[in-house]
């Protein structure tokens, strides 16, 4: 059974794995912001966990057994943020540091029962895949924001950032999972887009914003 640190070591892994099928200590070292000592112990450990192929001077790839295992913690966290919003009526900006706390609860039953209770959701609050009770995970076909023409409209689905500044952001501008964005206009400069939102409310988004977006035509 993975320790807390392990776990959270396994979610930074499944994060960076979800884009690419290898990796550096160095690219893992960042991301846990610990320094390529610490790193490099910690993925010697799992080595022999199984979980991880490690070879010296080569880059590092989650085995099946390493992916089921980070996958299921990544279940957890996701599962707590749904259950988080939809039940408890928390906002999508402040499920994240809680679900990171119960995320290293070692009780199988408990997830899945709350994932009973929320009906067996595909996705969590901000629109990202949960996996299943196996490990399996379906990732959605969204296309991006940035990816649209003039006049077309599509359906908020996703984000690819989920800081709290990007959805207090989306907040103060009454955009949510589910919005309806219509691109208006692209701006040739800087690639902002005006978008309209219902018949009369029209906005700037500017391309940094816009590419965090993930969406379906309507």
């Amino acid at each position: 059974m993975p320790t807390q640190t392990k776990e959270n070591y396994l979610k930074a892994i499944f994060s960076i794995s979800r884009k690419k099928d290898t990796f550096s200590i160095t690219e893992l070292a960042a991301m846990m912001q610990v320094s390529k000592p610490t790193a490099n112990s910690m993925v010697k450990k799992m080595q022999e966990n199984g979980w991880l192929i490690y070879e010296k001077y080569k880059p590092l790839k989650l085995t099946t057994k390493g992916f089921k295992v980070a996958a299921l913690i990544v279940r957890k966290h996701r599962l707590a943020e749904m259950f988080l919003a939809k039940i408890m009526d928390f906002g999508w900006e402040e499920v994240h540091a809680i679900a990171e706390e119960l995320e290293h609860l070692q009780s199988t039953k408990f997830f899945n029962r709350m994932d009973e209770i929320l009906g067996f959701p595909n996705v969590d609050p901000h629109g990202s895949p949960i996996p299943d009770k196996d490990g399996k995970i379906v990732k959605p076909n969204y296309l991006n924001l940035t990816t649209l023409k003039e006049g077309q409209s599509a359906k908020l689905c996703g984000l690819t950032n989920s800081s709290k500044d990007l959805l207090l952001f989306l907040n103060k501008k009454n955009i949510k999972l589910g919005t309806i964005l219509k691109v208006q206009e692209i701006e040739q400069f800087d690639k902002s887009l005006k978008i309209q939102l219902g018949k009369n409310k029209t906005m700037l988004l500017t391309f940094d914003v816009c590419k965090c977006l993930l969406v379906e035509l309507v």
